[in-house]
């Protein structure tokens, strides 16, 4: 008599990653609509790492961390576009930058005293930490060989 039956290796196992991808978009949808800038880094962090992690092992991409960097690069660009909306970027730089790095600054400490630029700049920070997390974990899998 079989011990499990009904189970075999034909069948695929379940992936851990459309969890992941719920939490990811549900922790970063809390964190951007209530500015709440710690949490909105990490569930963008987390939703394109799931995202990245889901396209790997559906044999969509050979690595996930080009797909990883390219979802950095579209949040880093998606969240320029909105803090650029709030902020007249070329005027604010060609005057004084350091008053434009100083409200910028702000923001990270007191997002929510921002409303609009500080759920702006969470997307363009968590964007940029994609975007250089990818960039070097694609160079570090590039000096190591696959299997």
């Amino acid at each position: 008599m079989d011990e499990q039956p009904g189970l075999s290796d034909q069948y695929r196992m379940a992936s851990p990653w459309p969890l992941f991808v719920a939490l990811g978009l549900a922790l970063s949808e809390v964190g951007i609509f209530m500015g709440l800038f710690p949490v909105a880094v990490g569930g963008l962090l987390l939703l394109g790492g799931s995202v990245s992690g889901i396209l790997r092992e559906s044999g969509y991409v050979a690595r996930p961390w080009r797909t990883f960097a390219q979802l950095g690069g579209f949040f880093a660009l998606l969240g320029v576009i909105v803090v650029g909306t709030q902020v007249d970027l070329v005027t604010a730089i060609g005057t004084d930058p350091l008053a434009l790095m100083g409200t910028l600054l702000g923001v990270v400490e007191r997002p929510s005293n921002y409303a609009v630029l500080g759920r702006g700049m969470a997307v363009v920070v968590a964007g940029l930490m994609m975007l250089a997390a990818g960039g070097t974990g694609s160079l570090m899998a590039r000096s190591t060989p696959q299997p």
